[in-house]
């Protein structure tokens, strides 16, 4: 792999980059990241597909607590990595942003080339019907529902959910569909679930258009995202990461700059 004397230069002999974003760019949003320097879980791991499907107990918790950490999740802000990343689109020099995240910061920030690898936090999505309504909406049903809980509050957990933990979210009211009375979930891909095959291959093909791979924020220890790095190295393509510790990818890496992403990437908006 060639080497790179910094980020700007690694962009700069890149016409179009394939860039690949994690929990790490929506940090200085204020949203909590699940893993540390180490790539280890800062926390219990989240929520699981199998076990909200199939448990109504799993399911009021989830909802429990995304109904406190939805009011916090649902105002935050593009930071200054999101901005610099849609610039570097605007100047015909990003191929695709896909992103692990899903806040739509990056849509917020002005990016239009962008895949919601693991969906969007701003819909809700019925398991029975496929129906989908903004999550807006649902909220208002759950406040409607549990108005006790409109009030109360617990510290800011990644992607919306909130700590809270105790026997009292089993009192916590969950609606069905109204439509066909179906399972409500958020319109994201959980833990033990599957990316959908069309967002998946979608995504390949970008990358196969692309010249090089820019990691923005990601460990890379989920699998769904690494995929894309192994991709970018079997096919010889350059990859850069920014990143505050450990990638999965990092053997693969021509240059890896280990400063927040806003930071990193602050050189763009010169």
């Amino acid at each position: 792999m060639t080497s790179f004397t910094s980020l700007s230069d690694f962009i700069d002999r890149h016409r179009r980059l394939f860039v690949l974003t994690g929990a790490g760019c929506s940090t200085e949003s204020g949203i909590p990241d699940y893993r540390d320097a180490e790539g280890n879980w800062k926390r219990a791991q989240p929520m699981t597909y199998q076990a909200f499907m199939r448990n109504h107990d799993a399911r009021q918790r989830y909802w429990a607590r995304s109904a406190i950490g939805w009011r916090h999740f649902s105002h935050v802000q593009p930071n200054d990595a999101h901005r610099a990343l849609a610039r570097l689109e605007a100047a015909g020099r990003s191929e695709l942003v896909l992103t692990q995240n899903v806040d739509r910061l990056h849509q917020a920030a002005g990016s239009t080339q962008v895949i919601d690898l693991h969906g969007r936090l701003d819909q809700v999505r019925c398991m029975g019907c496929d129906r989908c309504s903004p999550r807006r909406e649902f909220q208002d049903e759950l406040d409607r529902l549990n108005p006790s809980w409109v009030g109360l509050e617990a510290s800011d957990a990644p992607d919306g959910d909130a700590d809270l933990e105790g026997p009292e979210v089993l009192s916590f009211i969950v609606p069905a569909c109204r439509h066909c009375g179906g399972v409500l979930k958020p319109d994201v891909v959980f833990f033990g679930e599957s990316v959908p095959r069309d967002r998946l291959e979608a995504a390949k093909a970008h990358l196969a258009q692309a010249d090089a791979m820019l990691i923005v924020g990601s460990s890379l220890m989920v699998h769904s995202g690494y995929r894309f790095a192994q991709a970018a190295a079997s096919a010889g393509k350059p990859i850069a990461a920014v990143n505050l510790g450990l990638t999965r990818a990092d053997a693969f890496l021509s240059l890896k700059v280990e400063e927040p992403c806003g930071v990193a990437l602050a050189f763009l908006s010169d």
